[in-house]
Parts: structure tokens; C-alpha cells; sequence
């Protein structure tokens, strides 16, 4: 019987443990959201929709705070410095945790070494456009131009260097075309380009162009996604329209390598939680963007597969900053 009792006890006390541990690790003091771009954008928004929500689940207030500069590059630099006992996390791209340690010579973090994945907490896709005076409709009517016309094939996209100028160089070998990617400061003058005629195609983020798109302003010809978005259904996939081509982005929630991992495990739970809220899946598709609900196992193996499958597009182009 007193066997009984005490290894009731135990397994009690073992149960109990991982309570006692999230409550030793209460985040006593505010969290801070750190974004490497200016207020307004995608990575911006997302942070903002999940930080007002997180606060409430941690029981602090929550502060998103923008430092943009070298295209995000500088947010993760001051963020892998952070003290052990403060409260910052980052929301990041892969430009910063993907494409950036492949193509600066020195970066000043590593991904792997100074950060712990949190948890990502949406995905967007790619989209192919052109202006809505241009006559094309379909892919394969773009396509058999541009191979018609190489030296007018030229692809703006919004960033030198960003995923969508990788993207654009992958559809051009998918596509077995010679494309010239030139680079735009940001969507808006991409897009006033594009409108404009002084660019015959973009490639750049889907929720960049669908208003665009609603308003008629350009055609929206494909998307990367594995199907068609509930936003756009009118809009083919590149597998739908002929090409064999799925590439999509992610914003993910990082915390730096100093932080307690206790720590890091409640603060992932929060964001889970608030991930699943249904006014929360409602603001991410007002913002006409996709949410995810993931763990930070379940964030870890994508890392790896997205690394996997954009480590060689990057490399093969031979882009130097």
C-alpha cells in the first residue's frame, strides 16, 4: 500500500513538472517582436496581428519593433546579441535566414548556430503578372513571346537578391527561357512600373499584386502555390498552367540561441494558441494572407526541406550582393 501512495506521488510530481517549469519561465517583463523592414509590409503585419493576440496568452504586454536596414539582415545581427535574460524573438523570412547566409561572404549570424525556430506562422506564394494592356492570358502564350522576343524578356521583381528574384530565375529554367531580372527599391515601384508598361512582367508576392489584379490594374497569369488560393481561384497554378514549378515563402517566429529553451517552449505554445484563434485566421486572410498553425518540431523540418530545395537555386545563379 505505501508502495502504492508513493509511486502515486512520483507520478504526480512528474506530471506536475512541466507546469512548474512554464511557470518558472513566466515572462516577467515585456516581449519584444523584433522586424527587420519598415512598418507596413507583410513581415510587419503578420508580427502585428500575432503580437496583439500574444500578449494576452503571456501575460505581458508586447511590442512589435521595426529595425529595418540591409534587408533585414541588421535586425537578425542585434537580435542574435540578445542577453539571455530579455524577452526578444524575431519574425523573419527567408531572405534573412535563407538566402543571406548563402550569399554574403560575411553575414554576421548564422542561422543555425544563433537562433532557435519558434514557430512559422504563414506561408505566401509567387505570382507571374503583367499589365492588363498586355494581350496575353495564359503562360504558354507569355512564354512563347518571350522566347520569340529574348532580348525584351525582362522580369522585374521587387528586390535584388529576394526570393522572388530567385523565383524568377527558376521559372526561367523551368521554362527554358533567358530571363533578365531586373531589381526594383520595394513592390510599389515594381508595381507602378509594371502598370505603367515600363516592365513587361513581375514576379513578387502574391498578396503584393492581388489588389491589383481585384482592381484590373494587371493580370495575374500564375501562382507558385501546390493549388489555386482561395483569394484568386480565377488565377491557375504554374502545375495547372503547364510548368512543373511550386515555390512558396514563410514568415517564422526565431528565437535567439541565448534564450532559455523552457522559455522558448512557452513562448511557442502562446503562439500556437493564438495561431488557432478563429479571429486570427480571419485577420490573416483580411490581410489575404495564409496562416499556419505549427510547432517548433514542425518548423524545424520545414526549415530543412525549404534550405533543401533553394540552396542549389541560389547557388547555381551565382548572385553576388
Amino acid at each position: 500500500m505505501k508502495t502504492s501512495i508513493i509511486q502515486r506521488a512520483l507520478l504526480a510530481l512528474a506530471c506536475a513538472a512541466p507546469l512548474i517549469a512554464a511557470q518558472a519561465q513566466a515572462l516577467d517583463t515585456p516581449l519584444r517582436i523584433v522586424v527587420g523592414y519598415a512598418p507596413g509590409g507583410a513581415t510587419d503585419r503578420v508580427a502585428r496581428i500575432v503580437g496583439e493576440k500574444l500578449g494576452a496568452r503571456l501575460g505581458v504586454p508586447v511590442i512589435v519593433d521595426n529595425k529595418p536596414g540591409a534587408g533585414g539582415r541588421l535586425a537578425a545581427q542585434q537580435v542574435k546579441t540578445t542577453p539571455a535574460g530579455q524577452n526578444v524573438i524575431m519574425l523573419a523570412n527567408p531572405a534573412v535566414m535563407v538566402v543571406a547566409p548563402l550569399v554574403f561572404k560575411d553575414n554576421g549570424y548564422d542561422p543555425d548556430k544563433d537562433f532557435v525556430p519558434v514557430s512559422y506562422v504563414n506561408d505566401y506564394e509567387f505570382a507571374l503578372s503583367v499589365a492588363a494592356a498586355v494581350p496575353v492570358r495564359e503562360l504558354s502564350h507569355l512564354i512563347a513571346w518571350m522566347r520569340a522576343n529574348p532580348s525584351q524578356a525582362n522580369v522585374g521583381v521587387p528586390a535584388t537578391g529576394s526570393l522572388p528574384h530567385f523565383f524568377a530565375l527558376m521559372l526561367g529554367d523551368k521554362a527554358s527561357v533567358k530571363t533578365e531580372v531586373i531589381g526594383y527599391r520595394g513592390s510599389g515601384p515594381l508595381m507602378t512600373d509594371l502598370i505603367g508598361g515600363q516592365v513587361p512582367i513581375a514576379v513578387d508576392t502574391f498578396d503584393t499584386v492581388i489588389p491589383q489584379h481585384e482592381a484590373g490594374k494587371l493580370r495575374v497569369l500564375a501562382i507558385s502555390g501546390a493549388k489555386r488560393s482561395a483569394f484568386a481561384p480565377d488565377v491557375p497554378t504554374f502545375k495547372e498552367a503547364g510548368l512543373d514549378l511550386v515555390a512558396t515563402g514563410w514568415n517564422t517566429f526565431f528565437a535567439p540561441a541565448t534564450m532559455p529553451r523552457a522559455k522558448v517552449a512557452r513562448i511557442a505554445q502562446a503562439v500556437r494558441d493564438v495561431m488557432q484563434d478563429p479571429d486570427t485566421q480571419r485577420q490573416f486572410k483580411d490581410a489575404r494572407l495564409v496562416p499556419v498553425v505549427s510547432t517548433a518540431e514542425q518548423t524545424t523540418t520545414m526549415l530543412r526541406a525549404y534550405r533543401a530545395q533553394w540552396a542549389p537555386v541560389v547557388q547555381k545563379s551565382g548572385y553576388q550582393p
